[in-house]
């Protein structure tokens, strides 16, 4: 057994995680019924997609969080069902923005004749010579839209049984493409791909590579060139408070821009994602940045991007309501929004890009998702260390509970798991652990080793 925290007796997410009674992170990427991820502690994390119908989710104890990505969902056998999440009624209502207009609005007092003052009017001044685009301040959020939305499309995803949208960024001038594995699987094994590109051009896609376990994929679509590649940044650095800028098509609106900060960072996200893992359903667990930009289904894949532009983030899942505070189940954005860091996503997009599948870390333990009642320290409790393993081998025993990764405190098994994927196989890491009752505390150091995504534990 690895890290990971799913507790083989619990058919359902993990019930132990960053966000305690909630329910699972949804990927943002869902049928067009509304759907996408949602993260789930109190509120319910569902995925950023914009298609409806299709909520993966991302769980704390309780609830589900779901991905950020096409909102996909089940069709009726008669047609397929569109997965674009947060339509009501298949369609959005904008109600006008209007109070007291009646009789004093458009009454118009003119003066001149009697000796008072002449009377200007505001439509008589001739229209300023003004180019907005070219007096976007540099840093601006213009100007950073301006420079990454020809980086950011929208995947459209269908077939017999489901369809939606999501998001995706440009890696390369020749079309590969970054998004959510829960965007790129939605539509199930045969669905068929289209991504449209910020011109409004679209071109056919297929499937590069997926990872189940990062929530991550990559595709290519045929016939394109010279598209502009994201610049990437790094997730190394961030700090809570820095301004972010969120770029997608949440239901289905492509090229939607919002704006906020890193609310939050190192929180174990779990998702309701697609995709198995040797054999069995994943529920990615991801480090993820929080943030409050704007982010609802069909943002699912798509940029979460720093000040200059750089791209830090792969927008993800997003925190909702649960069902018992909802008339409707799933709802849009109430300002948490989770992104799968860069520095992982770079990583993993190089892997599927040459190998087709990707490596994560491991370290040979299997942990309890809930804490145990004798426990009384707060920490992830080992069920199980792997024999051989990298956890074996430093002496770490069965019945331990881990309290720091490194400086990192661990206060659950999925914050453990979301730590130690935060790594590469081979980094040496630093594991603090201590009895149940928090006592005898000693740090040894693990070299972490890698499996294969699709590999067993």
């Amino acid at each position: 057994m690895t890290e990971d925290s799913k507790d083989r007796r619990e058919p359902g997410p993990p019930d132990a995680g960053a966000f305690e009674p909630g329910e699972a992170h949804a990927p943002g990427y869902g049928p067009r019924e509304a759907q996408h991820p949602t993260a789930q502690f109190p509120p319910q994390h569902h995925p950023a997609a914009p298609f409806p119908g299709y909520p993966p989710s991302f769980a704390p104890p309780n609830d589900a969080t779901q991905p950020h990505g096409p909102a996909f969902g089940a069709a009726p056998a008669s047609a397929p069902r569109p997965f674009r999440a947060g339509l009501a009624a298949g369609a959005v209502v904008l109600a006008l923005v209007s109070g007291g207009v009646g009789g004093a609005v458009g009454a118009l007092v003119t003066h001149g004749d009697d000796g008072r003052a002449p009377v200007t009017n505001a439509l008589d001044a001739p229209k300023p010579n003004v180019s907005n685009a070219v007096n976007a301040p540099a840093g601006s959020t213009q100007a950073v839209a301006q420079k990454v939305l020809p980086s950011v499309v929208m995947i459209k995803v269908a077939s017999s049984k489901a369809e939606g949208e999501g998001s995706g960024v440009v890696l390369s001038s020749d079309g590969l493409i970054l998004t959510n594995n829960h965007v790129a699987a939605g539509g199930g094994p045969s669905a068929k791909m289209e991504v449209v590109f910020s011109d409004g051009s679209s071109a056919p896609a297929t499937l590069v590579g997926a990872d189940p376990v990062s929530d991550l994929a990559v595709i290519k679509v045929s016939g394109k060139s010279g598209l502009t590649p994201i610049e990437l940044g790094t997730s190394a650095n961030l700090q809570v408070g820095q301004p972010v800028v969120a770029i997608g098509s949440p239901l289905g609106l492509a090229g939607t821009v919002t704006t906020g900060i890193v609310s939050a960072l190192n929180r174990p996200v779990v998702t309701s994602g697609e995709g198995s893992e040797a054999g069995a359903a994943v529920s990615p667990v991801i480090d993820a940045i929080q943030t409050d930009a704007a982010i609802n289904p069909g943002n699912s894949g798509g940029a979460l991007v720093d000040g200059s532009g750089k791209l830090i983030g792969i927008n993800t899942a997003i925190a909702t309501l649960g069902p018992t505070e909802t008339t409707g189940g799933q709802t849009g954005s109430i300002g948490l929004g989770f992104a799968i860091p860069v520095d992982q996503a770079r990583r993993v997009a190089d892997e599927l890009i040459k190998t087709g599948k990707a490596t994560y870390a491991q370290v040979g333990i299997t942990v309890s998702r809930q804490q145990d009642p004798a426990q009384q320290v707060s920490g992830a409790k080992v069920r199980d260390v792997t024999p051989d393993g990298p956890a074996a081998r430093a002496g770490v025993p069965p019945g331990a509970v881990v309290t720091k990764l490194d400086d990192r405190p661990i206060d659950s098994g999925n914050a453990l798991v979301a730590a130690v994927r935060s790594h590469q196989p081979g980094d040496k890491v630093k594991i603090t652990y201590t009895d149940d009752q928090g006592n005898n505390p000693k740090t040894v150091e693990v070299t972490l080793s890698g499996a294969p995504a699709d590999g067993g534990r």
